[in-house]
């Protein structure tokens, strides 16, 4: 089951992985590289909505992305950041935090809000193949770090 919310954000096609309440999907605007939205499958727009069953599983899906983002984008440190002022559905951006520069398919990727807030302003946005590149790199690590 799909919302507008991961419909925005580019469902089916940054899919990486599925938990029992929860999509992990590739953020199209990436500020940092490996930039995701977890997003919630519960018919939900308010976080205290949500039932027993998701919150459990939250941790599940949090678990897993980080393993993930950790061995792919060495990460320092990483948001979760609930900014549910324009898309409905409950979500999160996640966004891994380093200082300096990561590289992937020929892009750089730096943080340019490093050590502060996330710059998601300054989002570097791959092109359609280089995105697919991403999500399939990241499913691949996300079967390894759920193994």
């Amino acid at each position: 089951m799909s919302n507008a919310t991961m419909q925005k954000f580019g469902y089916p096609r940054t899919l990486v992985a599925e938990t029992s309440h929860w999509a992990v999907l590739v953020r199209p605007q990436q500020p940092t590289l490996g930039s995701l939205v977890l997003a919630c499958r519960e018919p939900a727009t308010a976080f205290g909505q949500l039932g027993a069953e998701a919150f459990a599983d939250l941790r599940t899906a949090v678990a897993g992305l980080e393993r993930m983002l950790t061995d792919f984008v060495a990460y320092e440190k990483i948001n979760h950041l609930m900014l549910m002022m324009v898309d409905p559905d409950v979500h999160f951006h996640v966004i891994p935090r380093y200082q300096g520069v990561r590289r992937f398919g020929g892009l750089d990727f730096p943080d340019e809000g490093w050590p502060a807030v996330p710059a998601l302003g300054k989002a570097v946005t791959p092109d359609e193949d280089t995105l697919g590149q991403l999500v399939a790199e990241l499913r691949a690590r996300w079967v390894a770090a759920t193994a």
